[in-house]
């Protein structure tokens, strides 16, 4: 099939033949991080984002600077995360799933919104951001818990000004050595946002929930993800052996391109809707 989107005409006709793949049956979705970026959440992985060097669970479990550097940042990030409401696709995925077109999503993003948005069986193979764990004894925390601790550990540090956004996509923090991290209330350990670091592995329960999803569908649909992680390429693997079509709709070429029966090159939200209306979603 077509790699891509020319004219309109081209798009309209991709569009009808991937709603022809979906109509009647079920449909298994992954999601990356272009369905989230009508909610204001960067992609940093697409055209034109910015080249950022990524903090790994090797260097945070390693080093108390590390992590003071890793919370400093992840208290920004936070604002933005936890800010972000869920989209026009988001929603849409939630009326198919509703209307029985979708048995699940799965979620490269760590920012909830599918669960915001009405998703109920919604399986996010790298974590989620708004939950917390001691690495030692496996205690859980609301996220926002560890923002408000953060904040009163450090009165001193006004972190609206000690924290900057760098021009790589990376933050600036003023004497990093001077902030205090949070730990384990029950055992003192060390508190680490619940989500696959650089250098971690998705777990093996997470990831069998997901080729579960896979493994029970009839389609499946790839949007907003350009298929760089490994864990994505593992579902779209496991859907080509099991023989499923692939419809992929992602800004760009993605590395599922030459195994999907549809590729769409073309915005998640409004694609999505457009397939939910389709659908009779």
């Amino acid at each position: 099939m077509a790699p891509g989107i020319g004219a309109p005409a081209e798009a309209d006709v991709l569009l009808d033949e991937a709603i022809g793949f979906m109509r009647g049956a079920e449909v298994a979705v992954l999601t990356g991080a272009g369905v989230s970026t009508d909610s204001g959440i960067p992609d940093y992985r697409g055209e034109g984002a910015p080249v950022r060097t990524p903090m790994t669970v090797q260097a945070f479990l390693a080093s108390e600077r590390s992590r003071k550097r890793y919370w400093a940042g992840s208290h920004l990030g936070w604002r933005t995360f936890g800010s972000a409401q869920p989209n026009a696709g988001h929603f849409a995925l939630a009326r198919m799933e509703a209307a029985g077109n979708v048995n699940g999503v799965i979620t490269q993003n760590v920012d909830g919104l599918h669960r915001r948005a009405g998703s109920r069986h919604v399986v996010e193979l790298h974590g989620g951001m708004d939950r917390v764990l001691c690495v030692s004894c496996g205690q859980h925390y609301a996220r926002q818990a560890i923002a408000e601790r953060l904040a009163e550990l450090n009165p001193a540090i006004d972190l609206d000004t000690a924290i900057r956004p760098a021009p790589d996509g990376d933050v600036e923090v003023d004497d990093v050595d001077a902030m205090t991290i949070p730990a384990c209330t029950v055992c003192g350990g060390i508190l680490k946002p619940d989500v696959v670091f650089f250098g971690e592995f998705v777990p093996t329960d997470t990831f069998q929930a997901a080729a579960s999803l896979v493994r029970g569908a009839d389609v499946l649909l790839v949007a907003g993800s350009s298929l760089v992680v490994n864990s994505g390429m593992r579902l779209i693997e496991l859907a080509r052996r099991n023989k499923l079509p692939i419809v992929v709709v992602n800004r760009g070429i993605t590395k599922g391109d030459s195994r999907a029966a549809v590729k769409i090159d073309a915005g998640a939200s409004e694609t999505l809707v457009a397939m939910a209306a389709a659908l009779g979603a």
